[in-house]
């Protein structure tokens, strides 16, 4: 299978194939199945009797069966319909689309991105993708620097030239990039702040969720070297609100370190306590005690500050508010907490680490 092109608007995602000498012959619902990873049998089938999949030079619609040959080109079209709808108890939840612009110039973007906005397209995730979003506004291909999970939001960073998204990119591999994330946690202990957790990370074979990410000992050989340091804003016997530095970028690692320590995030369906609820959400199987552990639709984390050379020769910080759905779960389990005082005392934590040496 050779690409030839794709192409993505915020509303449609077309891909040009052309069948290679392997594919010659094969069955049109085998072949899209080659490209169209995360969809299942019969979604293909409906998107070539919908006439969403096209070959060129021939009778239009297809039937799935029909073959296909070395050469032809074959258009897939995706359209954003319900694809990447999220629901919470059986409701629609309103995404924000429209990434909040930080910072802009003619090289870099930094926005707020929103929760459920992936960095770039990724397996079903094609349409509402800050890339997609961007090249769409400026009519030009947009660089993804450094990614966020799709539920986490805040802060990034994004590059409008390659020579500009080289540049930042070598900023975060020579260490020259500090971060900040605001939590919110269950306190399942007695936590005492500041530390700095250096569990080293890694995987389990055989270990389902596959993703699931494990804490080792410092001086073990098993998994990775990772870093975090953490520093308190609140605690009272049932929550925990803090920031989070993380030194290196492992995945999952500020949600692995918390919820190891004993302050696992607020609507961490991976790491609060059973891991098996994350695969009954993943399959559409949650039930409304797993809703209720949960208590709200993403993990509590927000990428909040970003400390960058940039431009040469200085080091910007870029800021982030608190984002709203965070203020809501405040105001009604924590409402004798002022979010001025909060916003203020992490301006004045992040200013003090992102100043250590």
């Amino acid at each position: 299978m050779i690409e030839v092109y794709k192409k993505f608007t915020p509303e449609k995602y077309d891909v040009l194939l052309e069948v290679s000498e392997e594919e010659n012959g094969m069955r049109l619902d085998q072949f899209c199945a080659l490209h169209l990873l995360s969809f299942s049998r019969q979604q293909i089938k409906s998107k070539i009797s919908d006439g969403e999949v096209k070959i060129h030079n021939r009778p239009f619609p297809h039937k799935a069966s029909v073959k296909v040959y070395h050469r032809e080109q074959i258009n897939i079209f995706t359209y954003r319909g319900t694809y990447e709808d999220e629901y919470w108890n059986g409701v629609k939840i309103n995404l924000k689309l429209d990434p909040d612009i930080i910072f802009e110039d003619e090289n870099i973007l930094v926005i707020s991105k929103p929760a459920y906005m992936t960095t770039h397209p990724t397996g079903k995730h094609l349409f509402n993708c800050a890339t997609v979003y961007f090249e769409n506004k400026y009519g030009h291909t947009i660089h993804s620097i450094h990614r966020l999970d799709r539920e986490t939001s805040g802060v990034q960073l994004l590059g409008k030239n390659p020579k500009a998204a080289n540049e930042c990119t070598s900023h975060f591999e020579n260490d020259l990039v500090k971060k900040c994330y605001f939590l919110m946690a269950h306190k399942n202990g007695a936590v005492s702040f500041p530390f700095t957790a250096k569990e080293r990370m890694g995987n389990i074979d055989g270990y389902l969720p596959r993703q699931y990410m494990h804490c080792f000992p410092e001086n073990s050989d098993d998994g990775k070297h990772a870093e975090t340091h953490y520093e308190e804003l609140f605690q009272n016997d049932d929550y925990i609100l803090a920031l989070a530095f993380p030194k290196t970028g492992r995945q999952h690692q500020i949600r692995t370190h918390a919820a190891f320590h004993g302050f696992p995030l607020i609507g961490d369906k991976m790491y609060n306590g059973d891991p098996r609820i994350f695969m009954r959400f993943k399959d559409g199987l949650a039930t409304i005690e797993d809703h209720e552990i949960m208590e709200i639709n993403r993990h509590a984390l927000h990428a909040i500050a970003l400390k960058l050379p940039y431009p040469k020769n200085s080091n910007t910080i870029f800021r982030s508010k608190i984002p709203e759905d965070f203020i809501e779960y405040i105001k009604i389990h924590l409402p004798h907490i002022s979010i001025d005082y909060l916003e203020k005392d992490i301006n004045q934590i992040i200013k003090d680490r992102f100043h250590d040496k």
